[in-house]
């Protein structure tokens, strides 16, 4: 099963995050399929940063988003 979901870069108290395809059984920093885009909430607002088409075929292809992604691609006028 794939999961689109947040894997956490960037330094101690300055978090900065990718937005990544991974199988289910991956550890959140570990291995991943791929890159779709970044979130950065240190922005005031939070930049968001995707990839539409690799998110939508991501979607089509039965990936499910983590909660927060689902969020971030709602405000982002991406639907599943």
């Amino acid at each position: 099963m794939v999961k689109l979901r947040l894997t956490r870069i960037g330094k101690k108290k300055n978090p900065f995050y990718r937005i990544i395809a991974a199988d289910a059984n991956s550890p959140r920093d570990g291995r991943f399929i791929e890159q779709i885009g970044t979130y950065d909430p240190n922005q005031e607002p939070a930049a968001v940063n995707i990839d539409a088409d690799l998110a939508k075929k991501w979607l089509k292809n039965g990936a499910v988003p983590t909660a927060t992604v689902e969020r971030l691609l709602k405000n982002a006028g991406i639907e599943k």
